[in-house]
């Protein structure tokens, strides 16, 4: 390990300006002296008032890539540190990984030399230390089962199986089940003890399968007598979600035997509350290996959620395979200092990519169906597409003003143009390649956060909506969201987006399918329209949040606090009238990865919150319990 040559310190306090100020130390722990050099680092909290700095000249931002100098002429001798204050800040920081990310310094010689960083400190208040998420928990019946099932009535036995084999005359699917389930709780749990056997075991208990065509296609039964164990399925799904069921009675009671038991007698008689249950990751802000996603994907199918909703593009980067425009995956996810997109988001001198290779969605793909979980893939259009624009200089108005409006992230003219005629012929061949790659019913096309403004500088877009007659950018997101419905349509997908799909007039409801995320209501508002709904608010199931107000929590504010008991005890349905109720389809997870810098931030955010929204999405209301989900969260397997 080299050690490190600099770093760079900082602090933000509560003055200084409107929402405060950073006082950022660079310490040069090298043995040569530093001067003409520029010092760059990726933060959330933006500078929006470049004059409101001290001791430092501001170079440049882009999103959240900010570049400054020191004072002309200065040098910083070994073992000498450069202190600098910003102000003129976008918002206050609220946590630790508030401030910068990543840093690098561009010397004068035009090398880039990495920079280490600290968390952010917290000057001028107490900067107090996160509380525990779980309380120590308590279980009424003494069974580890994540999710809770909708009807248990089973009585503990002193003891356990030391393995569960499929009885006499299985068949051949039934075996075959078995050995999948095995296989997920072996690369879950390396270092468990099988719960499952193939052959028949003295010191064991044959599972009997029976199919029931009076269950429904996720539903299960099982009845335990001491002898045997018997297991009713509607389908293959239910099929496994009951032999999951099994692995996790028999691991938690080997492992855990002060707390947990395995049935010695009774029933458990299950089905989920949702269609959807779905988890949401975003691996534009950060790439995460195919090993990554498919351990995700049975992390999703040991909690019985069935939808992996994959967030494939966004500003940051394009990490979809389309061979028609290689150019996609060869610039549109390079990031770097002379990459064609900056550092953004703990990126700092080396450039990064990653890429998904068709080979390597069908794999994905295949993975998740073996388990029963779909994948619904998403393109993040028409904004969030500063990647697309940069692979793809075409897409864009050539006549539009550059930097004529920005992102809420900070990104200037990052939207697909409506008026310019490539952006359809390029949305044709992309939607071709994904259903070929995609057998769900299911494309999510974004439309989120477009900013108010885009186009208007673009003369095509002026001509088209005077054509069209259409006023604002809401009203000509419509006009392009309609046409990439029809797209869809002709290919036999359902358009799914994120709420403001509805925007401007919308699209057609019928097949359409909308995720509230920005707050409850707008769920609420979506069905009163007509829209089907999948609920996945921010202030409860975005698990980029921070899990506590404490300085010391990590993750993002920007929806409140998102305990984990809150998270637990939300109803996403709770306010909706009666009569809309049948628009809700389900619930969701949304793992955004600004903050998700490392294994550890991923595990501490995610978990016990994903297992948690898993108990909202198969749990009836009435069958939850706060305590003891805390008590059995603990045994969650992590990425």
């Amino acid at each position: 390990m080299l050690p490190v040559s600099y770093r760079l310190e900082s602090a933000w306090q509560p003055e200084g300006g409107p929402h405060g100020r950073f006082t950022f130390t660079l310490f040069n722990l090298s043995d040569s002296p530093l001067s003409g050099f520029r010092l760059a680092y990726t933060s959330l909290t933006r500078v929006v008032d470049p004059a409101a700095c001290d001791n430092a000249t501001f170079l440049r931002r882009n999103a959240n890539f900010h570049e400054f100098a020191p004072p002309e002429g200065f040098a910083l001798a070994p073992g000498e540190n450069w202190t600098f204050t910003v102000g003129g800040l976008n918002r206050q920081a609220k946590h630790c990984t508030d401030g910068a990310k990543s840093a690098y310094l561009t010397l004068s010689d035009a090398r880039y030399v990495p920079v280490a960083v600290s968390d952010l400190r917290l000057e001028g208040a107490t900067s107090e230390p996160p509380p525990a998420r779980l309380p120590e928990g308590h279980v009424g019946l003494p069974f580890a089962l994540q999710p809770w099932p909708a009807k248990i009535d089973a009585v503990a036995g002193e003891g356990l199986p030391a393995v569960l084999f499929p009885a006499a005359n299985s068949s051949t699917e039934d075996i075959r089940a078995i050995s999948d389930v095995l296989a997920l709780f072996h690369r879950l749990f390396p270092a468990g003890h099988a719960p499952f056997s193939l052959a028949p075991s003295g010191q064991g208990q044959p599972i009997v399968f029976a199919k029931r065509g009076d269950l429904g296609v996720e539903a299960y039964r099982l009845a335990f007598s001491g002898r045997e164990i018997r297991l009713e399925y509607g389908a293959a799904a239910g099929r496994q979600y009951g032999l999951t069921t099994l692995a996790q009675l028999i691991d938690g009671a080997r492992n855990h035997a002060t707390k947990f038991r395995f049935p010695a007698a009774g029933t458990i008689v299950d089905q989920p509350r949702y269609g959807w249950r779905g988890c949401h990751l975003d691996v534009s802000r950060q790439f995460y290996p195919t090993a990554d996603i498919m351990r995700l994907i049975d992390i999703l199918a040991w909690f019985k959620l069935n939808i992996f909703h994959w967030h494939l593009t966004d500003d940051e980067a394009w990490r979809l395979e389309i061979r028609a425009y290689p150019t996609l995956t060869a610039l549109g996810v390079l990031r770097g200092p002379d990459e064609p997109m900056l550092p953004q988001l703990g990126n700092g001198a080396d450039p990064v990519g990653g890429f998904y290779s068709q080979e390597e969605v069908k794999a994905i793909v295949a993975h998740a169906a073996a388990l029963h979980v779909e994948v619904v893939p998403e393109i993040d259009i028409p904004g969030h597409s500063t990647a697309a624009l940069v692979a793809l200089p075409e897409l864009a108005d050539g006549q539009e003003a550059p930097e004529s409006y920005y992102s809420v992230q900070g990104y200037p003219n990052n939207a697909l143009n409506p008026a310019v005629p490539f952006t359809y012929e390029f949305l044709e061949k992309v939607f071709d390649e994904m259903v070929e790659l995609f057998p769900s019913q299911y494309i999510h096309v974004g439309g989120d956060e477009v900013a108010d403004g885009s186009w208007m500088a673009s003369p095509l877009a002026r001509k088209l909506m005077e054509e069209e007659r259409i006023s604002g950018t809401f009203a000509l997101q419509s006009y392009f969201l309609k046409k990439v419905k029809q797209m869809l349509t002709a290919r036999g997908r359902k358009l799914v987006g994120w709420n403001e799909v509805a925007h401007g007039g919308g699209v057609g409801t019928d097949g359409t399918l909308l995720m509230a995320w920005e707050n409850p209501k707008v769920g609420i508002e979506l069905a009163r329209e007509g829209y089907d709904v999948v609920m996945t608010p921010g202030q409860a199931y975005y698990l980029d949040m921070a899990q506590a107000e404490a300085w010391q929590e990590p993750g993002a504010s920007w929806a409140g606090t998102a305990t984990p008991a809150h998270t637990y005890a939300y109803e996403a349905e709770g306010e909706f009238p009666e009569e809309l109720k049948s628009r809700m389809k389900g619930v969701q997870a949304c793992i955004w990865s600004e903050h998700f810098l490392s294994r550890g931030y991923f595990n501490r955010l995610v978990f016990p919150r994903l297992p948690a929204i898993a108990e909202a999405a198969w749990t009836p209301k009435e069958q939850k319990n706060w305590l003891r989900f805390a008590a059995i969260a603990p045994l969650s397997p992590m990425l």
